[in-house]
């Protein structure tokens, strides 16, 4: 018998959160309690509450500091920063630090957070015929347990599907023996037959606010096709464990995968339900937006109670207080407030997108500038996803000084950009006259200091915009931002239908759209500006044409990939993205930055040491030290490499 133990599949000190079940009401309601029982999943408040947990859970990984971390360090789209340590180091492969399974939060926090949520969606599952429950609500959990399933079998291969009392039964014991599933298992067992499932029994609408539907089931079902038919054709000969060969059980071929993600993603397409795509981009990650039609999955949060985001505090947190605080974006935030013009703290944190925490601990790469993002004038991604200029705000911060003196000995007044991101490079850019805090150069007849994106570095470097600060709760002064995020964390998008239908096709799926002809319905869009965000003004302009035209004829997983860099940069998606086309290192075996200096605009190459085993992170420590094993057989559950 499978076993896991039980440290992982209870929900011990964590929040239940009651869900109201009338159709009528348009939010979900959260109340504190200490665990579930199995008792408790026999009354029907109680089947709704565990579901309801469902939705609450995803705070503990989306917008979770360190899972930023683990999603995104060591890719092609970030870092480690000035500050950094081993949380980010570990990732990195580059010789500062060394991924084990004692590294904490960046190993443990999938599977500490998914075991819990498999396990109460099978108690869920289990009990909600007998307590009258619709089928679309038991979708609901089946839904939850193969998206939890998915996260872990991207994250560490083949993972128990017995948690103590059999395989995809709610668990009452406390044996604390385990078995690992293989890869397939996981899949075929688990992830497609619930996730069928619940295509065919959620709704087409929204039940409630933010809860998952049918298309929100097409899409994760194509992922989930995609990914495994990506893992049974094995292009470049990585390893999987438990070791088992890349057959499918029912005997199909990962062509077949393919084009069952092509057909599920079109079908997604087809039928979009309450989901439609932003007009612009720029709409999609604007805060005063969140919640709109594009977004099918997120981690919610809320600045109306501190209970209810997740027991972050408001006015001040740390990243890994209460059970699932939005700090994320601190972690890819430089420190602006270093800004010293004129004896002035230039720029102050603000509760304001383009500002907040900063923490430094995850920098962008050159490469994310110059080549992922290198169509900055027609293409509106770059703009609607950085800040790329720091504006003065010391006004707010109760600093009366009309204007004060900056670059070239000009004046500048609140407001005004007083360090920008130069979109194209220019060789004039004076960096000896930065006045040395700032990182800063000069260019004639410019007022701002001014940085070539090809000469960023770890201290200094454009934030992450997309995911910033957002309060509604002060009306003046720079705010709280020292709280956690009570925004919205983004897991999936409507967008993505099209860029998994799109790779299946170049996996060789076909059907009524060619990979270019889903492609540029994104590009299309990414044409259209409405505000260009670095100037603050403005900017009615359609290149969707010229877009269009320059994408490639045929279109290969390169391309493919970097699109879903430009729509989904830091989003806790590209380390998967690598990972499941075995392009990790051939896409970011190095990188160039400068160094730990914000006067350093000299980058440098670093060199990571990617290797096969690294494609699947160790199973954290503190599971094998619980576990009533031989030390032997510890060492057979834990990944080869660790």
């Amino acid at each position: 018998m499978r076993k896991i133990e039980i440290k992982y599949i209870s929900v011990a000190m964590l929040s239940l959160a009651l869900l109201l079940g009338s159709c009528s009401n348009d939010i979900l309601e959260e109340e504190p309690r200490g665990k579930f029982t199995p008792e408790f999943f026999e009354s029907e408040l109680g089947v709704q509450g565990g579901l309801t947990y469902l939705y609450e859970n995803l705070r503990s990984i989306y917008g979770f500091a360190y899972f930023m971390s683990t999603a995104e360090t060591g890719t092609d789209e970030y870092v480690p920063a000035q500050s950094a340590n081993n949380n980010f180091y570990d990732l990195d492969f580059a010789g500062q630090g060394s991924l084990t399974p004692d590294s904490g939060y960046i190993v443990g926090q999938v599977w500490s957070s998914a075991f819990p949520a498999i396990n109460t969606a099978s108690g869920i599952i289990e009990n909600a015929e007998a307590v009258g429950l619709d089928n679309s609500l038991i979708a609901e959990a089946r839904f939850f347990r193969a998206f939890y399933y998915f996260l872990l079998v991207q994250t560490y291969g083949g993972v128990p599907l017995d948690l103590g009392s059999g395989e995809l039964v709610f668990n009452q014991s406390a044996v604390r023996t385990s078995v690992r599933n293989t890869v397939a298992e996981v899949y075929t067992k688990a992830i497609i037959p619930d996730l069928i499932i619940a295509v065919n029994d959620l709704p087409d609408n929204q039940r409630v606010t933010g809860a998952v539907t049918k298309n929100t089931a097409r899409l994760y079902l194509a992922k989930a096709y995609l990914t495994y038919g990506w893992w049974l054709e094995n292009p470049n000969g990585i390893p999987t464990y438990p070791e088992t060969s890349r057959t499918d059980p029912d005997g199909n071929s990962a062509s077949y995968y393919f084009q069952e993600a092509y057909d599920m993603a079109v079908e997604g397409i087809d039928n979009p339900g309450p989901y439609s795509l932003q007009e612009y981009f720029y709409d999609v990650h604007l805060a005063s937006n969140d919640r709109h039609s594009e977004m099918m999955l997120y981690a919610d949060h809320t600045e109306d109670s501190q209970i209810y985001n997740g027991g972050a505090d408001l006015g001040w947190s740390g990243p890994t207080d209460g059970r699932g605080p939005n700090t994320a974006v601190w972690m890819v935030t430089s420190n602006y407030t270093t800004i010293s013009v004129d004896d002035v703290s230039a720029v102050q944190r603000e509760a304001a997108q383009s500002y907040g925490r900063p923490w430094t601990r995850m920098a962008p790469p050159v490469k994310v500038f110059t080549e992922t993002f290198a169509e900055k004038e027609l293409d509106s991604r770059y703009d609607g996803t950085f800040v790329t200029s720091y504006r003065g705000n010391w006004d707010k911060g109760g600093d009366t000084t009309p204007t004060i003196t900056a670059a070239n000995g000009m004046e500048i007044a609140p407001g005004d950009p007083v360090v920008s991101f130069l979109d194209d490079y220019d060789p004039s850019v004076d960096y000896s006259v930065n006045g040395g805090n700032i990182g800063g150069g000069q260019i004639p007849g410019r007022s701002d200091y001014v940085i070539n994106l090809n000469e960023i570095n770890r201290r200094f470097y454009p934030g992450l915009w997309k995911l910033g600060t957002y309060r509604t709760d002060h009306t003046s002064g720079l705010g709280s931002p020292n709280g956690a995020l009570t925004r919205p964390f983004p897991i999936a998008k409507f967008s993505e239908l099209y860029l998994v239908a799109a790779e299946a096709a170049v996996k060789g799926a076909s059907g009524s759209y060619t990979a270019r002809d889903l492609v540029n319905v994104i590009r299309a869009r990414a044409g259209k500006w409405r505000f260009d965000n670095g100037e603050q003004q403005e900017r009615m302009e359609d290149n969707s044409s010229a877009m269009m035209a320059a994408t490639p004829a045929t279109i290969d997983v390169d391309y493919i990939l970097a699109e879903r860099s430009r729509e989904y940069f830091g989003e806790c998606q590209r380390w998967y993205d690598l990972v499941r086309t075995q392009k990790w290192n051939e896409l970011a075996d190095s990188y160039e930055i400068g160094g730990n200096d914000a006067a350093d605009h000299q980058p440098a190459v670093t060199t990571r040491s990617i290797q096969p085993h690294h494609y699947l992170r160790p199973i954290p420590q503190g599971q094998l030290d619980n576990l009533d094993m031989s030390e032997a057989d510890k060492a057979a559950y834990q990944n080869p490499g660790y």
